[in-house]
């Protein structure tokens, strides 16, 4: 049944929204040209994969041109299953057990939302990285409606709503907290913490509701309608590259 609808969606959104992307290929194209040949990788909140599951590939292609790449979370299952890493550390963000100057690049997908202390976080990062390095992570955007809508509605629900939704189990649902989940939470994080914002913007993703059959159409409609410039701060996720400068 979920195949099915999940097809009958797929023919709604090339009809209403045929230039629609998902935002893990959005991010995925960011990391094509930020993991050099040969580059030191520390991926921030790994769990047991880098990308969505359907981009397996994708995720040992670029794997496969780092001379060192390490995963660090604090949920150890997710990370006795990572085949992608070359190195497992269980630890917390904001102690990162790695000396200075080690990683030419640290990312995160949809992790920054769970920070509770994120210029901690960012300080840690900014100790890691060598000079002229990155930070690019994927995260909602808090200023969207869908967010802010998730945000109002309790736990217990919301894992309900997800494993529907997004045929996610409760154990892969983290509690939120959304503290550098805005353009401007983020350009004043970075200026605080020795990073340059080298891009940051939003993107829209495939809708929510996919699995509602026909009722994506309203939902399809609107993320159409968001596309206008002027309302790049209503869709629903941030993709953003920070520089460690000198």
């Amino acid at each position: 049944m979920r195949h099915a609808l999940n097809r009958f969606y797929w023919k709604l959104e090339r009809l209403f929204h045929p230039g629609l992307r998902c935002s893990q290929l959005h991010y995925r194209d960011m990391l094509e040209s930020a993991v050099q040949q040969g580059c030191d990788w520390l991926d921030l909140g790994c769990g047991h994969q880098l990308f969505a599951s359907w981009m397996a590939k994708d995720e040992k292609r670029l794997a496969s041109r780092s001379r060192k790449l390490i995963g660090i979370d604090l949920d150890w299952e997710g990370l006795r299953k990572n085949t992608i890493v070359s190195g497992r550390v269980y630890g917390n963000l904001q102690s990162l057990p790695f000396e200075p100057n080690t990683f030419d690049l640290v990312t995160a997908n949809m992790v920054v939302e769970h920070l509770d202390e994120p210029a901690i976080v960012l300080q840690q990062i900014h100790r890691v990285l060598r000079t002229g390095g990155r930070f690019i992570f994927h995260t909602p955007n808090f200023r969207s409606l869908i967010m802010r809508l998730a945000a109002a509605i309790p736990e217990s629900l919301k894992k309900r709503m997800i494993r529907i939704l997004e045929n996610r189990k409760d154990e892969d649902v983290f509690v939120t907290f959304y503290r550098m989940n805005t353009f401007d939470d983020i350009r004043r994080a970075a200026a605080a913490n020795g990073f340059v914002v080298e891009q940051l913007r939003a993107v829209s993703t495939s809708a929510a509701t996919g699995i509602l059959g026909p009722l994506a159409i309203f939902e399809l409609l609107y993320l159409k309608f968001i596309e206008r410039p002027a309302h790049e701060e209503r869709r629903s996720n941030l993709l953003v590259v920070l520089q460690k400068v000198a």
